[in-house]
């Protein structure tokens, strides 16, 4: 590792344009992404604010850690999906439950109540054919000035990188299970 000198000056201008609500993806194949989005709904709520997760993957009844926590904090967050799709006893009850879950997440953003939603994995039913990738772009476009959305998932589509104001791709350099070490509690989930 090579020792550098900390900057005794600012690098970059101070941005001069006004606060508004953001569009933010997490994605790629790397680890960390839902956890990055669960960390901005935390700084949201620890401020204030008004926020709820929708995990378009986990089902209603889903206890993970996250569950856990924000029910202890007050923080919304709604399962809307059964499981990954190699879980599903029916794929047309998934997709059925992807559309219903995005017209509760589509309804919050349009409301302009919260000042954050979380979308953790829409990307699965984004690239499934589930959910309609312009209905999204039209929901992202016309929501309230205000209102921040994070969408999660790996393989975020063009369009969706494209109109949002801040994306970061995790990038998998090693990951554990590779070495034979299964999923933990408190870790991955």
């Amino acid at each position: 590792m090579d020792i550098e000198t900390p900057p005794s000056q600012r690098d970059t201008p101070k941005p001069q344009g006004e606060r508004r609500g953001l569009v933010l993806v997490h994605t790629g194949n790397g680890k960390g992404k839902s956890t990055a989005a669960f960390g901005l709904a935390l700084r949201a709520h620890g401020r204030g604010k008004a926020v709820k997760v929708y995990q378009f993957m986990k089902v209603p009844s889903a206890r993970f850690g996250e569950h856990r926590l924000f029910e202890q904090l007050g923080i919304p967050i709604e399962g809307l999906g059964d499981g990954f799709s190699w879980k599903s006893r029916d794929i047309e009850h998934s997709a059925q439950l992807a559309r219903d879950g995005w017209a509760k997440a589509e309804a919050s953003i349009r409301a302009g109540e919260l000042f954050m939603v979380v979308l953790d994995e829409i990307m699965y039913p984004l690239r499934y054919g589930w959910i309609a990738l312009d209905d999204v772009l039209a929901c992202l476009r016309a929501r309230p000035g205000h209102v921040h959305v994070v969408l999660t998932g790996r393989g975020a589509p063009q369009e969706l990188i494209d109109a949002a104001d801040t994306v970061t791709e995790m990038t998998l350099i090693k990951h554990h299970f590779n070495a034979g070490v299964p999923a933990q509690r408190g870790i991955e989930d």
